[in-house]
């Protein structure tokens, strides 16, 4: 594998929105995100990813862009971009935007032209079909947002293909004048001096070559758009000409949100020269996932993580990099998902964050998942702002799921939890705003928050910045890095641990998510013993052969072989 620059790097992904607000609207903006510069390189993170700042109507709150090359005014300026990536550079990070290219606005200039003349050139930048005159759609595909994917073309006798909200058209990539459109916006933003992007729902592009129905798998005679997925081929082509023309040129570095990949297409994707320096590891996040809708979900356990984890690394082998995450924007608070109440203590949340941070890949931290926020409790539908969440909670109830368990499912899948403001401190609405926030805070702000583990050594914040440090260590980072990864797959019920190993140096990583002692036997002929690198709570009991962590008790041992 050929090394790169963002090998040993550290990322964190910023929800603009939510993060910190500046002057006082509720909404947070480019200059909160500049005052909180030094916070993030003092945590010790290297790349920052910004989810949408561009224009938009926020339907899908920024993932529907009604102009490329504007900042939101809700955010601030392009002055205030443009000053965002000079201080950042200042402090040695870098700056990574979200690229959104599935889709559009509904109130992109292209869509308004498309609806003006449909048989023009930007209606051959979107997917339209004439209207049928009984009224069948030209596919029964249902939309990843609720509901049929066409809707009717303003002012027009056509409809349009749109896979999320109807106010997200999909755009053709069949058009090569659209695909230049797209790599003319990626080299105006590398010339601005971002290092590279998060490329949204790009498997979406590829649609297959005929349209057609696909069995239903609702009452609503919909079927999932997964079926189109599962039938599109040859996306290569689009991904191959997008790195030659637009991330190439820059030594870009991109990250792709790319699931259900097939195991035969990795090395395409992130291989020597593949279409993305990276892709994230999404095996546990879409564990247990049910067409039936998120009440029919499958709730992850430690084990499942664990297996998810395992058969993660088993199929990328040494080809690339994941990388690594357990929340974003788009899912529920790592902490909650992943453990239950009783492991939901900061000795758990510290566990966790260790066998997930120092596998093999680039690790990301979604914001205040370095403090360990946690989901909120919502109570009523009014509460909801992510569109998602409302066509889940109605999915639930149409199928005959109580409101109060359909409540409690949103509690625990919402993405609403990522979304809540950042918590700050135990001032009013969590240090976040000084007006009223445009989504409630989790109430659990008081507790949970910077400024209180500013001021601990045993805070899970604390914590993190250990784990940046150990993985960066020159001691250590060659085997962090680059190094294999070995798992113990029979250490018993709730318990994680694996092997880092890279030349003559072998670290073990192990975590206990029971609330009793466990023992971790090493394998036969195991070491001597062991020097202890980093523990989460109190110290590891460790003879050279069998590890003994406590309950919720994580440990990182330098072995000697």
């Amino acid at each position: 594998m050929e090394r790169k620059w963002w090998h040993d790097k550290v990322a964190y992904q910023i929800y603009p929105k939510s993060f910190m607000d500046s002057n006082g609207d509720g909404i947070g903006d480019l200059q909160g995100i500049i005052r909180k510069l030094d916070y993030l390189k003092d945590l010790g993170v290297d790349i920052l990813w910004l989810s949408p700042i561009y224009c938009s109507p926020l339907a899908d709150e920024g993932y529907d862009i009604s102009d490329y090359y504007a900042i939101d005014p809700r955010f601030g300026t392009m002055e205030d971009m443009e000053e965002l990536i000079a201080e950042a550079k200042k402090r040695g990070l870098t700056i990574l935007m979200d690229l959104v290219v599935n889709h559009c606005s509904d109130e992109h200039e292209w869509f308004k032209k498309a609806c003006e003349d449909p048989e023009g050139r930007y209606g051959k930048f979107f997917y339209l079909r004439d209207k049928d005159p009984g009224g069948k759609l030209p596919t029964n595909w249902r939309s990843y947002f609720g509901g049929p994917s066409w809707a009717e073309l303003p002012g027009t006798d056509k409809l349009y293909l749109h896979v999320f909200h109807t106010k997200q058209p999909d755009l053709n990539w069949e058009n090569p004048e659209l695909r230049e459109e797209v790599y003319r916006n990626i080299r105006w933003w590398m010339e601005k001096g971002i290092g590279g992007f998060r490329i949204d729902a790009i498997i979406n592009i590829k649609k297959p070559a005929v349209f057609h129905d696909y069995p239903a798998d609702r009452d609503d005679g919909l079927s999932s758009i997964q079926n189109m997925l599962l039938e599109a081929e040859g996306i290569g082509e689009f991904l191959g000409e997008m790195r030659d023309k637009a991330f190439a040129p820059y030594d870009a570095f991109t990250v792709g949100e790319v699931f259900n990949e097939r195991e035969e297409d990795i090395p395409l994707f992130i291989g020597d020269g593949g279409y993305f320096s990276t892709m994230f590891d999404f095996t546990a996040e879409i564990f247990g996932r049910s067409e039936k809708g998120w009440f029919d979900t499958k709730r992850l356990t430690i084990d499942d993580f664990r297996e998810c984890m395992f058969a993660a690394h088993r199929k990328i082998g040494d080809i690339g990099f994941y990388s690594t995450i357990i929340e974003n924007h788009d899912e529920p608070r790592g902490v909650s998902r992943y453990l239950t109440d009783e492991m939901r203590t900061e000795g758990g949340k510290k566990a966790l964050a260790t066998v997930y941070f120092l596998r093999r890949g680039l690790p990301f931290i979604y914001q205040g998942q370095e403090i360990g926020m946690e989901n909120k409790r919502i109570r009523t539908v009014a509460e909801l702002d992510d569109i998602s969440s409302i066509d889940a909670y109605k999915v639930a109830v149409d199928a005959g799921i109580s409101k109060e368990r359909a409540l409690e499912t949103l509690t625990f899948f919402s993405r609403d939890n990522a979304r809540t403001p950042m918590q700050w401190n135990e001032e009013a609405h969590a240090g976040f705003t000084k007006g009223e926030p445009w989504l409630a805070e989790n109430p659990n702000y008081t507790c949970i928050n910077v400024q209180e583990q500013l001021g601990r050594e045993d805070s899970v914040l604390a914590y993190y910045k250990k784990l940046i440090a150990l993985r960066k260590d020159p001691g250590y980072k060659e085997t962090f890095v680059y190094g294999a990864f070995e798992p113990l797959p029979d250490c018993g019920h709730n318990v994680i641990a694996y092997l880092r190993k890279g030349g003559a140096q072998t670290i073990l990583v192990a975590a206990n998510f029971n609330t009793g002692e466990r023992q971790i036997k090493l394998p036969a002929g195991g070491c001597t013993g062991g020097k202890t690198l980093l523990v989460n709570e109190g110290e590891a009991a460790f003879d050279g052969s069998v590890l003994t962590l406590k309950g919720l008790q994580a440990a990182v041992i330098l072995l000697k072989i």
